[in-house]
C-alpha cells in the first residue's frame, strides 16, 4: 500500500517521518461499506423481534451473523432511529440501561405484555428465538 511520506526536520536535526492518508482510498471505502452492511443486518435482526417478545444483545448479534458482537448491537441501538430498542436486553433478561431510560424500557415492555420476575424479564415465556437461515 502506498502512503504519502512527509519528512520534516526537528530542532535536534533528526528527520521526522510522517505518514499521511493512504494514496488508495478504496480501503477506507471498503471498511465503511462493511460497517454499513453490518449495521443493516443488525437493524434487520432487531426489527424481526415481534411485539411482546424480547431478545438479548448476543442473540441479535448471532442472528446478524456477528457472533460475539453484542457491543456492536448496543452501538447500533444507540445511534438507530425507529428501532424497537426496548425489546433488546442483557443476558438473562436484565435491563442494562440505567436511570430513567431503564424505567422507560420496563414501562414499554410491560405495555407490550412482557412480564417480569423481579428485575428481570421472564425469558422462558417471552424470549424470541431467531430462526436460522441458510445462506
Amino acid at each position: 500500500m502506498d502512503r504519502a511520506v512527509k519528512k520534516t526536520r526537528r530542532k535536534s536535526g533528526k528527520p521526522k517521518v510522517r505518514t499521511g492518508a493512504p494514496a488508495d482510498r478504496s480501503v477506507s471505502r471498503q471498511s465503511s461499506s462493511r460497517q454499513s452492511n453490518l449495521r443493516i443486518r443488525i437493524e434487520a435482526a432487531i426489527r424481526r423481534i415481534p411485539q411482546g417478545r424480547v431478545s438479548t444483545y448476543g442473540a441479535v448479534a448471532r442472528a446478524a451473523g456477528l457472533p460475539g458482537g453484542a457491543r456492536q448491537v448496543a452501538r447500533v441501538l444507540h445511534g438507530g432511529y425507529g428501532l424497537p430498542w426496548q425489546r433488546v436486553l442483557g443476558a438473562g433478561g436484565e435491563i442494562k440501561l440505567r436511570g430513567e431510560s431503564a424505567m422507560e424500557q420496563r414501562f414499554r415492555l410491560e405495555s407490550e405484555g412482557v412480564r417480569f420476575r423481579g428485575r428481570k424479564v421472564d425469558m422462558k415465556t417471552h424470549e424470541f428465538k431467531f430462526v436460522r437461515t441458510r445462506k
